[in-house]
């Protein structure tokens, strides 16, 4: 995430999609710095553990504030220092929706017999549009302002993941917090991938009808 733009337009630069989505690291790695680029004042280095399982038994921990403006100066952002109290929790916030949405998926699909599901590995595709958003663009929808790929392990099996990011409707009540829709989904790249795409389209749209109408 680079620079906070007003509250009611989306609080990340659609440039910087690889920043934004800088998940974080395990307990004993650490994000490079910058040495050309240094915040105007101290910033902290406390870092949030998420509930998000590694398959090393830890969870993932985000970045400290400190090594978020690190990682924005890094790829040429231009952070500014006094964003970060503000945009880390809201990159946070947004990954830990993010998870909730794939264990939403994933919900009965056995991970919990070896411990629950785990998260493998990330990555940013903000260039990289998927299919479904591209269909929504040309039925008049607003595009993503990023794109993510996870891939998750679910006893052994690795299952990827695309999520795209859009901007939500604002809360009238509330027009200083940013808003966000996250449209996560299996990749079709797999049988299980199409199975569960297959089952909830099944569910949600052929299966309601049937009902109605049984009804």
């Amino acid at each position: 995430m680079s620079e906070t733009p007003p509250s009611n337009k989306c609080p990340v630069n659609h440039s910087s999609g690889s920043v934004w989505n800088t998940l974080g690291t395990s307990s004993s790695e650490q994000l490079s710095s910058s040495p050309n680029v240094k915040p105007n004042l101290p910033l902290p280095t406390s870092r949030e553990v998420s509930s998000i399982p590694r398959t090393d038994a830890e969870n993932w921990v985000y970045p400290s504030e400190a090594q978020f403006f690190a990682a924005m100066a890094r790829k040429q952002h231009n952070p500014q220092a006094s964003d970060m109290r503000v945009i880390v929790p809201i990159h946070n916030a947004v990954n830990e929706r993010t998870w909730a949405a794939v264990k939403a998926w994933e919900d009965g699909r056995g991970g919990e017999k070896c411990g629950g599901l785990k998260l493998v590995s990330f990555k940013g595709r903000p260039d990289d549009r998927s299919p479904k958003a591209w269909a929504k663009v040309l039925l008049g929808y607003t595009a993503p302002f990023d794109r993510h790929d996870w891939t998750v392990d679910r006893c052994g099996k690795r299952i990827r993941y695309v999520i795209d990011f859009y901007t939500g409707r604002s809360d009238p009540s509330a027009r200083h917090l940013p808003s966000f829709y996250i449209d996560a989904r299996p990749a079709l790249d797999s049988w299980d991938g199409v199975k569960m795409r297959v089952e909830r389209f099944w569910n949600s749209c052929i299966g309601d009808r049937l009902g109605k109408k049984a009804t």
